[in-house]
């Protein structure tokens, strides 16, 4: 069996659940009934490095506001799916709009409703805090939380696996 570091090689995709994978799941709310998220900026800082560097990175997620979109395109992310209730539907548009063949794809997730979806690319991963369920079909799981890092974990790790972590210094101011 192929050690999960030598597929990373092959990514070209990076495609995200969004609560408890870029944020640590915990969700506030303000008095206008808007949830309010904190997300990592050293994640946020890895996803649009990647964007620079030309990789496909989507988010699909069931919830939805205003913020996810807009953190998103602040980032350079260009496909984010919000309110998907069917997000092996999503999942299977996307790869087919994209040309991308699952050994392509990292996908992270942290909960039940992403692991049908996890179970179709080639390197499924969690964060240290996803459920049993998920961690169980994962080829990796990060040592850092959603929301904490695991972002930056993974997207790091494919960059160094393909030579591109700290050799083109221009993308790497933000």
């Amino acid at each position: 069996m192929i050690n999960y570091k030598e597929r990373l090689k092959d990514i070209t995709t990076f495609v995200f659940d969004y609560d408890g994978v870029m944020t640590s799941g915990d969700v506030l709310v303000d008095g206008n009934g808007e949830p309010l998220r904190s997300s990592n900026v050293k994640d946020g800082y890895a996803i649009q490095l990647a964007a620079r560097l030309g990789y496909n990175i989507a988010v699909i997620t069931g919830g939805y506001s205003i913020s996810i979109e807009k953190r998103m395109m602040m980032l350079g992310v260009k496909d984010v799916f919000v309110r998907s209730s069917n997000k092996v539907g999503v999942l299977q548009k996307y790869m087919e709009t994209n040309n991308l063949k699952p050994e392509q794809i990292v996908y992270m997730g942290d909960d039940l409703p992403d692991y049908p979806v996890m179970k179709m690319v080639g390197i499924p991963v969690c964060p240290a805090d996803a459920s049993p369920e998920i961690k169980d079909i994962s080829l990796y799981i990060s040592h850092f939380g959603g929301g904490k890092g695991a972002v930056r974990d993974i997207i790091e790790q494919v960059l160094k696996a393909q030579d591109k972590w700290m050799k083109d210094f221009s993308c790497y101011i933000w």
